[in-house]
């Protein structure tokens, strides 16, 4: 019963929220069926801990519990429009349906009323007319500045009065007509009220927060916001142009040409860098990049988002595209805003006709303009970035040669010896590839030239991409002139064939005179694609001396075997996952799996992986690989001793079929004998 009371439930709150227009209504309708327990016309509100932030409930900020990082407490109260009756439950009766003058006192929102007496529009709200009103809340006007609200109520209350009318548009307005985007001609001097109105449900105008909406009047709707808001005439590159605090940000914006942007028309939130953000950043980064148009423009369009976003919309984390085409997680600490996790925004929602400017304090330099080195640096691969440094190849790292930078994460180095030496330094400039790649454009069999000259081959697999032995381990980062790769082993390039590897390792004399003996040799020196899978002496040695010297004593015999452990295609370990099969030369197929990172073969471990050749690669095991002997099931049996039978003409009549079959055998038996 409780389930289905759950499913009926969750089907109510399916179909009503649906049936909301707005994302504002939608979220709406959700607090009235959490609320509605408590009787009719009661919303689930959630407050933020220790502060008197509220809002109405959507389905993640309720099982979170949570906004902008910090736990909330459930209330519940009147949804907007209705009110209490003394000793009844709920919320019955809706509100008295009055002016806007008397709605405003109705609603709460006493200092604006006060105000709206003093400064004489109380008689242009009470009359008649049709008016919105986005009257801020009584914290709101306390919490303007004394010189500002002094300021306001003197000059025989015209600045009040003017104040009061830029909270005004002249016709009514619900939360379903105020589209994200729009701009609203006010009633002061038809100046422009921003509205936006984002898919959490949260509605802004001048990023001011709507508090309580939609508050009914005879004459127009009240919709109770969280601050003043002031009038909007100036762009984004306005505000630039005059902030002291911005005056290194004003110079660069120039550079990169954005001036003209930032001055037109378009919805755009710019994370501006203050002057101090640029101070923080080492003056050869810094002075590379003012020089560089290119890695200039991707900087500063890394800090500009396609989208207006207030920082009262936020409750939560979300990822927002740039013009610089990656993404910010833009998100929230309590009151203050985070920039991929970061809590570096100073000063917030200095809005603009065209836009909204956040301060901040740290300059966020994308990948797109840092060199290889920069790249490389607080990643995984510091290790490697050391190397390549004491090996004396910087220059390559900083400078503006297009290349593809292989690094191994630093789990590749262990147990290694860190020393520079010749070989060493070969095997690092075998780790820098000529030309500057992306990990998309990769297809299997592609040779990659390194700076030695040495060619490296690309395998891709179903859930891998391999260079040699080494597979890429995580996103490629593009940056100004290269790309960095992070591959999970440090990369050895094929030496010599199949047979050379096994000719030059001792642990395989007893296989290399095997395959000479099969007829082999030729096989595995010439191009191709192999897995060997290569039985050591030891593997030999554990084999019974009489099925040993039978074995190598037939050529044919010992071929077949050996064919066994030969794969018709080129499989690195890391292309292995949880199940790979592998055709045999024999026609057999081999199982290959990983556990515990380790290759198994049919079950069997291998005792060293990767080891690279020009045409194949070879794997070390301690045992000789048996191949299956193919056993019939029973109803194979079955049906190939019924088949005989129909060819002795022996077969009993199971059907209609089957007794034409045996007329029909009868017939030619007859013709025959005659």
């Amino acid at each position: 019963m409780k389930l289905l009371a759950l499913a009926t439930f969750a089907l109510a709150l399916y179909t009503t929220v649906l049936s909301a227009r707005s994302p504002y209504q939608q979220v709406l309708q959700h607090s009235r069926i959490r609320g509605r327990q408590h009787g009719p016309n009661v919303c689930a509100v959630q407050q933020i801990d220790g502060t008197d932030k509220k809002y109405f409930t959507n389905c993640k900020q309720w099982y979170h519990r949570k906004i902008c990082g910090k736990p909330t407490m459930i209330t519940y109260e009147c949804c907007p429009g209705y009110e209490k009756i003394p000793g009844e439950k709920g919320c019955p009766a809706a509100l008295p349906l009055t002016n806007i003058f008397n709605t405003l006192g109705t609603v709460g929102s006493t200092t604006t009323k006060m105000y709206s007496e003093r400064s004489g529009l109380q008689v242009e709200i009470e009359g008649p007319g049709s008016y919105t009103i986005f009257s801020p809340s009584n914290d709101a006007w306390a919490a303007l500045p004394a010189e500002i609200l002094d300021a306001l109520v003197s000059n025989v209350n015209i600045e009040l009065l003017n104040a009061l009318h830029y909270h005004m548009v002249n016709r009514r307005l619900t939360t379903d007509d105020l589209k994200h985007g729009i701009a609203i001609p006010s009633m002061y001097q038809d100046l422009n009220v921003y509205i936006h109105h984002y898919p959490n449900g949260i509605v802004t105008v001048n990023c001011a927060r709507l508090m309580k909406a939609d508050q009914h009047a005879t004459n127009g709707v009240v919709h109770v916001i969280d601050r003043v808001i002031t009038s909007i005439t100036s762009t984004i590159q306005d505000t630039i142009e005059l902030e002291d605090s911005l005056e290194t940000l004003r110079a660069a914006v120039a550079a990169a040409g954005l001036s003209t942007v930032l001055s037109g028309e378009g919805q755009y939130t710019f994370f501006a860098p203050t002057n101090d953000a640029f101070e923080k950043i080492p003056s050869e980064t810094l002075n590379r990049i003012l020089g560089d148009p290119v890695a200039l423009k991707d900087l500063l369009n890394y800090h500009i988002l396609k989208s207006i976003q207030c920082s009262e919309a936020i409750v939560a984390g979300t990822p927002m595209e740039t013009l610089q085409g990656t993404v910010l997680e833009v998100g929230c600490d309590g009151s203050g805003l985070t920039l991929n996790g970061k809590a570096i925004i100073t000063k917030k929602d200095q809005l603009g006709t065209n836009g909204i400017i956040h301060y901040i304090s740290e300059l966020l330099i994308p990948d797109s303009a840092k060199t290889l080195f920069e790249l490389g640096q607080g990643s995984s691969v510091t290790k490697a970035m050391d190397l390549f440094g004491q090996a004396g190849l910087n220059s390559f790292l900083t400078g503006s040669e297009a290349l593809t930078l292989l690094a191994p994460i630093d789990d590749a180095f262990q147990g290694a010896s860190l020393r520079i030496t010749p070989e060493v330094k070969t095997i690092l400039r075998n780790h820098i590839v000529k030309e500057q790649l992306s990990s998309k454009h990769l297809y299997h069999a592609q040779n990659l030239e390194t700076l030695e000259g040495v060619k490296l081959r690309v395998f891709v697999y179903r859930n891998s991409i391999c260079i040699e032995n080494a597979c890429i381990a995580a996103h490629d980062k593009k940056g100004r002139f290269g790309t960095l790769f992070t591959v999970d082993k440090v990369i050895t390039p094929p030496v010599g064939t199949v047979m050379d590897i096994l000719k030059g390792d001792n642990r395989f004399s007893t296989l290399v005179g095997a395959i000479q003996k099969a007829g082999l040799t030729e096989t595995l020196n010439r191009p191709g694609t192999y897995t060997v899978f290569a039985p050591t002496n030891e593997a030999f040695r554990a084999m019974p001396s009489a099925d040993l010297n039978k074995l190598m004593g037939n050529p044919r015999q010992l071929a077949n075997i050996l064919k066994y452990h030969i794969g018709e295609e080129l499989v690195v370990s890391g292309g292995v996952g949880s199940h790979f099969r592998l055709k045999s030369l024999q026609g057999e197929r081999l199982d290959l799996n990983m556990k515990n990172y380790t290759v198994n073969v049919n079950k069997m471990p291998v005792s060293e992986s990767d080891m690279m050749a020009t045409n194949g690669v070879v794997y070390a095991i301690d045992s000789v690989l048996q191949i299956p002997v193919f056993r019939p099931m029973a109803d194979e049996v079955s049906f190939s001793r019924k088949a005989s039978a129909m060819k002795v003409g022996t077969i009993l009549k199971e059907g209609d079929y089957a007794e034409k079959l045996i007329k029909a055998h009868s017939r030619r038996h007859a013709t025959r004998t005659q």
